[in-house]
């Protein structure tokens, strides 16, 4: 029951940051952001005690979600305080990245993963993030100093996603699985259009903040949902 208390605020509350942030800005569109992230948390808290046998999975969930809110704060104190933007890009990049560490290690950690599945999953997250920095010139985009950190988190970020899918395969589609691959692509498709406004040209427009923003509370909302989907 709490789950989805805590899910239908968190979604009325990611709709309202939205009209704030385009509409006008501000600390109120903060405090409605506040309140969505803090609502992704609570919905995994809450599947966590809603699903006893899955402590140690839910607990490592929760740790990744708890990091991609501080990974958040990061990346938005950098508008902020535009003289630190560098370090403040810098450390939400790692405390993103350390998230889905979270989530691999959830995976692996809970589920029946074999040699082949592991080297599987990390050779095609390896090809997604190169291909990512292949992609730089053809997508008018400009990495400069911070090239290896997006390679780093791409990597790990496409890790979560490839790791889950292959997971699901080998498991004959458990459900779990199928819902954190899901979320994995959604962490993609957010950061695809999240690198484009932070390091291509004339890309940060209010679509491409919806979209974002859409794409990244679905994926947080949806990986809390694998708790509940947990054995």
């Amino acid at each position: 029951m709490l789950y989805w208390i805590f899910l239908g605020i968190g979604i009325a509350a990611t709709g309202v940051f939205l009209f704030l942030r385009v509409k006008f800005g501000g600390i109120a569109a903060l405090y409605a952001k506040a309140v969505a992230s803090l609502c992704f948390i609570m919905t995994a808290v809450a599947a966590t005690n809603a699903n006893p046998g899955a402590q140690r999975f839910g607990s490592l969930m929760i740790i990744g979600l708890v990091c991609g809110l501080l990974g958040d704060v990061w990346l938005d104190l950098k508008w902020i305080y535009l003289q630190d933007k560098d370090s403040y890009l810098y450390s939400g990049f790692i405390f993103f990245l350390l998230g889905h560490v979270c989530f691999v290690t959830a995976i692996f950690r809970n589920s029946d993963c074999t040699t082949k599945s592991a080297l599987l999953s990390a050779g095609a997250a390896l090809v997604i993030a190169l291909v990512a920095l292949l992609l730089e010139k053809p997508l008018k985009m400009r990495y400069g100093k911070f090239k290896w950190i997006v390679f780093l988190y791409s990597f790990m970020l496409s890790w979560t996603m490839t790791n889950a899918a292959v997971t699901a395969w080998f498991s004959g589609f458990q459900k779990r699985w199928v819902v954190m691959a899901v979320g994995g692509l959604l962490f993609l498709l957010s950061d695809l259009v999240l690198s484009g406004m932070y390091f291509g040209e004339g890309k940060n427009t209010k679509g491409n903040v919806i979209l974002n923003h859409t794409l990244y509370y679905a994926a947080q909302f949806t990986m809390a949902a694998t708790i509940l989907c947990a054995a």
